[in-house]
């Protein structure tokens, strides 16, 4: 089934331009001319993607409002139509995940849908469900005793449980259980997505490893054939880089709070490391801080750096979109920024103060200072 689009737009020019450009990356488009009418359609269908032109700031955060409160579309990926470097702040808080300036160019809009389209397949796929019936083991607190429960459905982003006895407690848990027909087994930290309120709770996997990502997606995938093929990796050039963070150039950053993966594709190796976007700049790149929740992501993180570092030649650099976190970055997590030694980190902390020119000017000044600072230890040698 074709993803789906609402257009909230009373531009017969940007109407017919969006047509074209949607049809061509097969992504099925619905139009309205009014706030109103968005409404009525978010409470009733989902979206995969809802376009809205922002010439009127009020009917803008009245349709973005509706798309973060209807359940059915509070993980669609919103897009915002502004004139160039206009509102894009405003933009981005009112919800927007990307944004396509004014007047609308065919190119420019191919590349901006083909990211969004990225994201928007990640999505749809982890909302997937498979249904199965499998015994899952449960433990929460240390101490506490293991819980079973049996599967009711299977999905990327976590699944729903039948349980024999009353609900789940709240607080930190790990999910254990056995794919049907594969010998490879999942084990991950966990979280209450839902209470039934009596035997019945859905939950959300937390920090998936690649490894096992990669198996519950190819698992997905054989039971679930009607699910889209990923597109292709999104090439990008690498600007900077620390022990917890880089920055890469590319036409069509992800959005903040994107999950992603980063690859090195060189003739005799590759090695791949997660993050999260925490800093986007239309047009221009975005800066990704780096995660290790596990030992093997540490140590591919490790690969990745040394890989990076000690390359002789230009490496491969691609990025691969893995879904939307479903929280912003806690003020614990902001506050081991800002004590962190690590600059780039720091920077990424401030980057709510900076427009995109300074941010991108004080970023230019730090990795002209650690080239200086480079030259001087070699020279020393």
């Amino acid at each position: 089934m074709n993803l789906q689009a609402l257009v909230v737009c009373s531009d017969d020019k940007i109407i017919r331009a969006l047509r074209r450009v949607l049809s061509d990356l097969e992504i099925a488009v619905e139009f309205c001319s009014d706030a109103d009418s968005a409404v009525r359609k978010l409470t009733r269908r989902r979206f995969e993607s809802v376009i809205v032109d922002c010439a009127e700031p009020d009917l803008a955060a009245k349709v973005f409002a509706s798309v973060r409160s209807a359940l059915c579309n509070k993980r669609s990926i919103a897009v915002a139509l502004i004139e160039r470097q206009k509102a894009v702040r405003t933009a981005f808080e009112l919800g927007a995940h990307f944004v396509l300036y004014k007047p609308i160019s065919a190119e420019r809009a191919q590349n901006s849908f083909r990211a969004a389209r990225a994201l928007m397949k990640c999505e749809r796929r982890r909302n997937a469900r498979v249904p199965v019936e499998i015994p899952i083991a449960l433990t929460g607190d240390p101490g506490t005793a293991q819980r079973k429960a049996i599967s009711c459905d299977l999905g990327l982003g976590g699944m729903s449980l039948k349980l024999s006895r009353r609900a789940l407690s709240s607080g930190a848990l790990r999910v254990k259980f056995e794919l049907p027909g594969a010998e490879f087994s999942i084990e991950c930290a966990a979280e209450i997505a839902w209470d039934g309120g009596g035997s019945q709770a859905g939950i959300r996997f937390v920090n998936l490893s690649s490894v096992q990502r990669d198996h519950l997606k190819s698992w997905l995938g054989r039971h679930a054939p009607a699910m889209e093929t990923d597109d292709p990796p999104a090439p990008c050039k690498l600007t900077d880089l620390s022990p917890g963070a880089c920055y890469v150039e590319m036409p069509t950053p992800f959005p903040v709070n994107t999950r992603v993966s980063l690859s090195i594709r060189l003739a005799k190796f590759e090695s791949q490391a997660q993050g999260v976007v925490r800093v986007m700049h239309p047009e221009v790149g975005m800066g990704v801080e780096f995660t290790r929740t596990t030992e093997q992501q540490s140590i591919q993180l490790e690969k990745f750096i040394h890989n990076l570092k000690t390359s002789k030649v230009q490496p491969q650099l691609v990025v691969e979109p893995e879904g939307m976190n479903d929280s912003e970055p806690t003020e614990a997590e902001m506050q081991a920024w800002a004590e962190s030694e690590d600059r780039l980190l720091q920077l990424f902390q401030k980057s709510t103060d900076l427009n995109s020119a300074s941010f991108l000017n004080v970023l230019r000044s730090q990795r002209e200072a650690a080239t200086l600072k480079a030259h001087a230890a070699a020279a020393s040698v």
